[in-house]
C-alpha cells in the first residue's frame, strides 16, 4: 500500500477530477434537510471561525496548497479544525488539525513536539486570513494564535489528483521563511478575498512570537528531514 509520500496507482472514476459517485437523489436531499431540522449537530455548530492559509507537505517542500480550517474551541488552550480544500458547499474534507497553546506545547515530550508546527511566521507573513473579518477585529485573535502550535494530518491529497482519500495520511507543515509560499498562490488568494498581502504583513508587524525554552516544533528546520508514514502488516492483538 502506498505511503504518504507515494502517489497511488489507478483510481476509480472519470478523468475530470470529480469524486466518483452518483448525484444525490431527491429523496436523499429531502432526508438531509429533514435531519438538519430534527438533529442538533452540536459538534458542528461549535465551529466558530474560518481561516484560510497555506500548508506544505512534510515529505515534499515543493508541494504547497491553500487550506481552509473551520475551527472550534474545546477550551482556551485547545482548538480542533476540520480542514477543507475550499470554502464552497462542494468542498472536500482533506484533513484535521489540532491547535494547542504554548503552555501545552511545552509540556509535550520532545519526540512529540517534532510533529507540531508553529504559527507565528504564517500569521506575520500575512498567510493566515479570516475571510470577511476586518483587521481591527481579527488582529487581537491573531495575537493569541501566533503563540500556538498545530498538528495537521492531510487525509486526502487532492492536489496530486486523488479523487478519493487514498493511502496513508500525510503530516503537513506550516510555511516558514525557508519555504516561502509561491507568489501565484498568494495572488490568487488576495484576489479571491479582496485582501493585500503586503498590507497584512504591515498591520501584523507588532505581533509577538512565542519564546519557548526548548522547542522541537518545525523540526525539519533543524534536521533537514520530514516525516512520511508507511502502512505495514502487523500481527493482530487478540486480547
Amino acid at each position: 500500500m502506498a505511503s504518504s509520500d507515494e502517489k497511488p496507482g489507478l483510481m476509480p472514476g472519470a478523468d475530470d477530477g470529480t469524486t466518483p459517485g452518483k448525484a444525490l437523489t431527491m429523496g436523499h436531499q429531502i432526508m438531509d434537510k429533514g435531519s438538519k431540522l430534527m438533529q442538533s449537530l452540536k459538534p458542528i455548530n461549535k465551529i466558530s471561525e474560518h481561516v484560510t492559509t497555506f500548508s506544505v507537505y512534510s515529505q515534499n517542500i515543493s508541494r504547497q496548497i491553500e487550506t481552509h480550517h473551520f475551527i472550534s474551541r474545546l477550551n482556551q488552550d485547545f482548538c480542533q479544525c476540520a480542514v477543507y480544500d475550499s470554502h464552497l458547499p462542494s468542498a472536500r474534507l482533506i484533513g484535521i488539525e489540532y491547535i494547542i497553546s504554548e503552555k501545552i506545547f511545552e509540556s509535550l515530550p520532545l519526540d512529540e513536539q517534532k510533529l507540531w508546527h508553529s504559527h507565528a511566521y504564517e500569521i506575520k507573513a500575512g498567510l493566515w486570513v479570516n475571510p470577511g473579518v476586518p483587521g481591527m477585529i481579527q488582529n487581537p485573535e491573531l495575537q493569541t494564535f501566533a503563540k500556538t502550535y498545530g498538528k495537521f494530518w492531510c487525509t486526502w491529497q487532492v492536489d496530486r489528483g486523488d479523487k478519493l482519500p487514498l493511502g496513508a495520511p500525510a503530516l503537513m507543515m506550516s510555511p516558514q521563511s525557508e519555504n516561502r509560499i509561491c507568489t501565484e498562490l498568494i495572488k490568487k488568494r488576495d484576489e479571491k478575498y479582496q485582501v493585500l498581502n503586503e498590507s497584512l504583513i504591515s498591520s501584523r508587524s507588532n505581533i509577538e512570537e512565542p519564546q519557548p525554552l526548548i522547542s522541537y516544533a518545525d523540526h525539519w528546520r533543524q534536521s533537514g528531514k520530514g516525516f512520511a508514514i508507511d502502512i505495514q502488516n502487523t500481527d493482530m492483538k487478540l486480547n
